[in-house]
């Protein structure tokens, strides 16, 4: 039996680096337990009430967010706040697929297409590798708006 997997990431605003992976993800923030949210509504207004009402102070009702592929196959992202900053490269990072079936310069055109889609949303972009097959298909390291390393595969 295999099991399900969350990924977690420390975080100084949760909310926002929620809303960064969703971007690149195409995910979506749920909405809070037994509540639905028509196609335009603000998730994290939704939260806010939310969190309001069954009376988390105000100070910790931003201190976590998630994200959810809305198809439900790929896996949950959840975001926490942490007070200390991200000091050392990533010992796990994601490899963000936008281009599994492509290979030589149609690949790195997919991939530079998806990298200039994303540096506006926040993302840095650290160097490209370029193909050198049979081992290498090329690939460009990113960091999210947090500095959290990932790369467009």
């Amino acid at each position: 039996m295999s099991l399900d997997v969350q990924i977690t990431f420390d975080a100084h605003d949760p909310p926002a680096l929620a809303d960064f992976w969703a971007a690149v993800l195409g995910y979506h923030v749920p909405p809070p337990p037994g509540v639905t949210l028509p196609p335009e509504a603000d998730p994290w207004q939704a939260w806010d009430e939310f969190l309001e009402a069954i009376q988390v102070p105000e100070e910790l009702r931003r201190a976590k967010a998630a994200i959810e592929d809305p198809q439900g196959s790929g896996p949950r992202l959840f975001f926490q706040r942490v007070p200390e900053d991200k000091v050392a490269k990533n010992r796990v990072h994601l490899d963000v697929r936008v281009a599994p079936a492509l290979d030589g310069e149609a690949r790195m055109t997919a991939l530079e297409s998806a990298c200039e889609r994303l540096v506006p949303l926040g993302a840095t972009r650290v160097r490209r590798v370029e193909p050198d097959p049979p081992l290498e298909s090329g690939f460009i390291v990113m960091q999210d708006p947090e500095g959290n390393e990932f790369c467009l595969d």
